[in-house]
């Protein structure tokens, strides 16, 4: 007889602490939900929530190094963005968010993080399957800087596998909305993974190079780079390789970017808050060019870090 079964048939239930007992580890850190600053293993929401349910929330991510905020404002033009168009609403203003943020990662006492701001369509009290019936909740949270690539893998470059899977196309979900629709994304990993690869890159409704989980990527040809122009997200840290760009005096534009001549390119790289700008040195088990780290990857990768120090991308916090 079943657990599930006896609890049935003699009518006892288990106490509350034999019912769930939480298997997870939760990273150092502080969230911001239902108005009060917590640890983050007290951070839950209802298994009712949409968000949960139908994957309807949006989110942005921002990165604190060294104390400071890098290109917040960036990541809050997203952020409000994607509330807009998915018509949600939170009772805090761009500056209220912003000093939330703040305040998660000086309780957190973390000077390198990742800092997260999200809503969900939240609950209704009905359980209602009208949306317009359920009550918006916004969350923030900061836990430790995290990367896309080690550091064994940014030192060496990252090992791609390209799948045949499709992102969900533009027409379907606008990609400039920061959202959690990942399945398209996990399958493709998973063929990484099945293929020794270290992560993937999957395609557009064209059959043309896409992202990849989390991460934008360029490629570098005959000194000019390119970066796919439709159905991926518009990321702060591809904006940054632009805005670099210009500065150093390097063509940087969005185009279709084909399988063939991402496999051909000089040098590959992918972007991502989480992380940066990150060499890719192997493609589908075949090197990318010579194999290496390139020059001009080299220099992108240090001119970033050097501009976390500008105090007009960089932002500090307030800490006790």
């Amino acid at each position: 007889m079943s657990q599930t079964t006896a609890w049935r048939a003699t009518g006892a239930l288990p106490a509350l602490s034999d019912r769930h007992i939480d298997p997870h580890a939760y990273p150092d850190g502080v969230a911001f939900l239902d108005g009060q600053y917590l640890p983050m293993s007290q951070a839950k929401i209802s298994v009712l929530d949409w968000g949960f349910l139908h994957s309807d929330a949006t989110y942005d991510t921002v990165h604190v190094w060294d104390g400071s905020f890098f290109r917040l404002d960036l990541h809050l033009d997203r952020f409000f963005g994607g509330l807009e168009k998915l018509r949600m609403t939170i009772p805090f203003d761009r500056q209220a968010v912003a000093e939330i943020l703040h305040d998660c990662v000086a309780l957190s006492g973390h000077r390198a993080a990742y800092v997260e701001m999200l809503c969900t369509r939240g609950t209704s009290s009905t359980f209602s399957r009208d949306p317009r019936q359920a009550v918006n909740r916004f969350m923030a949270f900061a836990v430790p800087f995290g990367s896309v690539a080690n550091a064994e893998q940014l030192r060496r470059g990252l090992h791609v596998a390209i799948s045949d899977k499709v992102r969900i196309p533009p027409a379907s979900i606008d990609p400039s909305i920061k959202n959690y629709h990942w399945l398209d994304l996990v399958r493709g990993l998973y063929d990484a993974y099945d293929r020794g690869a270290e992560t993937a890159l999957i395609l557009d409704f064209n059959g043309n190079v896409a992202e990849g989980p989390g991460f934008n990527v360029f490629c570098v040809k005959d000194g000019r780079l390119s970066t796919p122009a439709v159905g991926v997200l518009p990321g702060v840290t591809r904006r940054t390789v632009f805005d670099l760009c210009a500065e150093a005096g390097l063509s940087a534009v969005q185009a279709d970017v084909g399988v063939a001549a991402l496999k051909a390119a000089d040098e590959v790289f992918i972007t991502s808050t989480a992380g940066g700008i990150m060499p890719v040195t192997t493609i589908d088990g075949a090197p990318v060019a010579d194999g290496k780290v390139g020059p001009i990857t080299d220099r992108l990768m240090a001119l970033y870090w050097q501009k976390h120090q500008d105090p007009a991308w960089s932002s500090a916090v307030r800490y006790p």
